[in-house]
Parts: C-alpha cells; structure tokens; sequence
C-alpha cells in the first residue's frame, strides 16, 4: 500500500517545475484510471451516466496534462518526468479490483479524490513558495471539483 504522508513528504521537498511534472505524470495516470473505471463500470453494467462520469473525468484529466505539458515544455525546454506515485489513483488501487458493486466502485473514488485534496492542501500550507503554493492550491481544486462530480453521481443513484 501507498504510504500518502510520505508522498506529502516527497512532494514539499519538490521545486516548481519537479511540481509542475509531478502534476502532468498525475493527470496522465488519472487519465487512464478513469478510462478504465469507465469501462469496469460498463462491464459491470452500472448505470450510463456513471460510465459518462468516468469517461468525462478521464477526459479531463487528459486535457489538464496536454495543457501542463504544453506549458512545462515551453518554461523548460525539455520532456517533464518525474517518479513519486500519484496520490489520486494508487492509494485505492485494489479497492477498484475487488469492486463488483456500484456503491464500492463510487465510494473508492470519492474516497480517492479526498486524499488528494486534503493531501494538496497540505502541501499548500507546509511549502514557502508562494508559486508552489498556488499550484497545490490548484490541485487541490480541480481533485475536488473530480470529488463533486462524482458525489453527484453518487446522490443521483440513492447513495
């Protein structure tokens, strides 16, 4: 299991642009996460809207790591990399394995999305530059707006 308060650790000793990296190796694996729940989700016959959901996550996230990767390529003229797991999708991982109920495979995802925004907001508040600052504080932000989407879903089946 993916230990978060060491990845927190790791991620306030990062400069802006290993941050920056970080957050487009983040949405690109999150990316795939939620294609594939999209298609678990369907697989398993869950409801379409859910499936459109994970489908418009995973389109999301994929937008937000062209964009990033546009902009790290143009600040640093090369190739963003970088190797600390993503907080959103490996904490949970197995949970979405074993998931065979709508409830489960909904609930791990919020769950998910909340490590990341309390584990951002906590990046926010222990690091002194105030452009890393602003960029957790971002992150923050779009994994909630990811949390709501899916707390929506969620309320909408009876949850």
């Amino acid at each position: 299991m993916i230990d978060v308060e060491e990845i927190i650790e790791r991620l306030s000793r990062l400069s802006y642009g290993e941050a920056l990296a970080y957050w487009i190796k983040n949405e690109m694996e999150e990316a795939e996460f939620y294609r594939q729940l999209a298609e678990r989700a369907k697989d398993l016959g869950l409801p379409g809207s859910l499936v459109e959901t994970f489908k418009k996550l995973s389109k999301d996230s994929e937008k937000h790591a062209k964009e990033l990767t546009r902009l790290f390529r143009e600040t640093y003229s090369r190739e963003p990399g970088g190797d600390i797991p993503p907080i959103e999708v490996l904490p949970l991982l197995n949970e979405f394995e074993r998931a065979d109920r709508l409830e489960e495979v909904i609930t791990a995802a919020m769950e998910s999305e909340l490590i990341a925004v309390n584990a951002y907001r906590t990046l926010a508040e222990k690091v002194d530059d105030p452009r890393l600052r602003e960029l957790y504080l971002r992150l923050s932000e779009v994994e909630r707006t990811h949390y709501e989407a899916l707390k929506r879903e969620y309320e909408k089946l009876g949850g």
